[in-house]
């Protein structure tokens, strides 16, 4: 009975420890130091909510820069990859269609190689870079969409260098662009 009684006041102690203070503790630290990550990376422009820079956000218009696609439709909750195979007909037929939509969309011509993360879905889904090459890819479709000048559109050039995010650490992973930021940003180009 000795024993029972000693289990049981540890394992209450272990509780508190773990359930209480220990996320306590961990939840503090974050709100102090890490505010706006614990917050979610909340864009808040005007005191309206666009989103979060973490999350990668549904874009058709032609004014802004898209996105790279997602097996999930942008959804957080069902967020994931497509797990389409490389011999998978569907895979296929998928990068083809998107292949030809971009194409059509950024007027490429069907030589111009394509950055593959605007033809593939990531990992997760809600992805929220892009690589600099494909935000560049889309610099004369957003120009002719928004009536841009030659020096409105080196200016949009010019953001897309300035937003590309350098490899995290300086060595892990490859140059990124957000796109929910710099589309912010494009809004307020003019």
């Amino acid at each position: 009975m000795n024993t029972l009684a000693k289990t049981f006041r540890f394992f209450l102690v272990l509780t508190f420890l773990v359930g209480v203070v220990y996320p306590l503790a961990v939840t503090t630290i974050a709100q102090v130091f890490f505010h706006s990550q614990a917050e979610g990376s909340q864009l808040v422009v005007n005191g309206k909510l666009l989103g979060s820079a973490l999350l990668s956000q549904k874009t058709g218009s032609p004014k802004y820069f898209w996105p790279r696609p997602s097996a999930g439709d942008y959804a957080t909750v069902a967020s994931g990859a497509s797990n389409l195979g490389p011999t998978s007909e569907a895979l296929k037929e998928a990068i083809t269609d998107r292949v030809a939509k971009l194409r059509t969309a950024c007027h490429v011509s069907a030589e111009t190689p394509l950055p593959d993360d605007m033809v593939t879905t990531s990992g997760s889904g809600v992805d929220p870079h892009i690589t600099p090459a494909a935000a560049r890819l889309q610099i004369d479709r957003i120009a002719a969409a928004r009536n841009l000048t030659s020096a409105q559109k080196e200016q949009l050039a010019a953001l897309v260098t300035q937003f590309t995010e350098g490899p995290q650490l300086g060595f892990l992973g490859e140059p990124r662009v957000n796109v929910l930021l710099i589309n912010v940003a494009l809004d307020e180009l003019r």
